[in-house]
């Protein structure tokens, strides 16, 4: 016996979870439809948001849609839907990234928690990204634990980085980060991924308010956003002094196409929504991976071969800002009939 269609109702609900996933500068480069038959949701790329000189490659997208299923698995847990994902179904169709297939009848009682061993779903609305200093606690061994097998399940390796690894990360970022600081293209991309604070009409992008401070001595080397253009509302943010040693993870995989890719969205998603429920922060760091000779030595040559997707901050501190986001009816293409 199969699962009835989805309601309009539920589709909303799954739209609305998949369109408050993270993705670069908040492009929201996805869009969802129903299956044919109405019991499941595809996820396609939205190429017309994409951030093409950051994102040369296309992963960027594919980790943002990657993220946005995983949230659709988080809300089908709550409609009760088991929930079954083909990665990249039709080769003749490179927009369909995924199809989430909730067709089928539960398998019985999910364990305490629900299918992901704790409910994330309120962790969706509270997941922000907090580009603000952090303390200097560490993140305890049994939370980064969690982390670490919460990446595992989604086929994932994170890394939670001693050192001599953040040292590392430190000076491959920072030399990024000079890069997009002299290449005026980019900063022009960037520039027109912000958005005023002021009114609430912006449905995408980053407001003033989300960007954070810099680092006052200059040792975490935060995104810079194209230097905050001049006309922008108010000062410019004085810098603050962030944690002495920041506690970075990278998120990696053996290969590096565009399934590899859906699945660090995936693994994205459910590390931070556990880390949002621990009370933990993060910060993705986009720069390095942008170049691929910087990306190359963000990984630990004594692990061996390996591909860095993104760079994650950890920490505990303030919860960064909401930024806006497209309504559903934006996002979920229903059938007109």
């Amino acid at each position: 016996m199969t699962r009835s269609a989805l309601t309009p109702a539920d589709l909303r609900l799954l739209a609305a979870a998949g369109g408050a996933a993270p993705s670069l500068h908040n492009s929201q480069p996805w869009r969802f439809r129903p299956t044919p038959g109405g019991a499941g949701v595809e996820v396609l790329a939205d190429p017309d948001r994409a951030v093409p000189l950051a994102d040369a490659s296309g992963a960027a997208v594919h980790i943002a849609a990657g993220a946005a299923l995983f949230n659709l698995r988080v809300a089908a847990a709550r409609l009760g839907r088991e929930a079954a994902v083909r990665l990249l179904p039709d080769p003749a169709d490179p927009r369909l990234l995924a199809v989430l297939d909730l067709s089928a009848p539960v398998a019985g009682a999910s364990p305490a928690g629900g299918p992901f061993g704790r409910d994330l779903y309120p962790a969706i609305a509270e997941r922000h990204s907090s580009r603000r200093p952090f303390t200097n606690r560490d993140v305890p061994e049994a939370v980064a634990a969690e982390l670490i097998e919460a990446a595992r399940d989604e086929g994932v390796t994170l890394a939670v980085l001693e050192e001599a690894g953040v040292r590392r990360v430190l000076e491959v970022t920072a030399e990024a980060e000079d890069r997009i600081a002299h290449d005026p293209a980019r900063q022009a991309e960037t520039r027109s991924w912000l958005r005023p604070d002021a009114g609430t009409a912006a449905t995408d992008g980053l407001p003033y308010a989300a960007l954070g401070p810099q680092d006052h001595d200059a040792r975490v080397p935060m995104r810079e956003f194209a230097g905050r253009p001049p006309h922008h509302e108010g000062p410019p943010q004085p810098s603050q002094r962030f944690e002495a040693l920041p506690q970075l993870c990278t998120l990696a995989t053996a290969g590096d196409g565009p399934a590899d890719w859906l699945r660090t969205g995936q693994a994205l998603e459910r590390v931070w929504l556990l880390a949002t429920v621990h009370g933990l922060r993060l910060t993705v760091w986009h720069q390095a991976v942008e170049w691929p000779d910087l990306r190359w030595r963000l990984r630990d040559p004594a692990e061996g071969p390996g591909h860095v997707q993104l760079v994650l901050r950890a920490g505990y501190g303030p919860p960064g800002a909401a930024t806006p986001r497209r309504p559903v009816e934006d996002v979920l293409d229903l059938p007109t009939a």
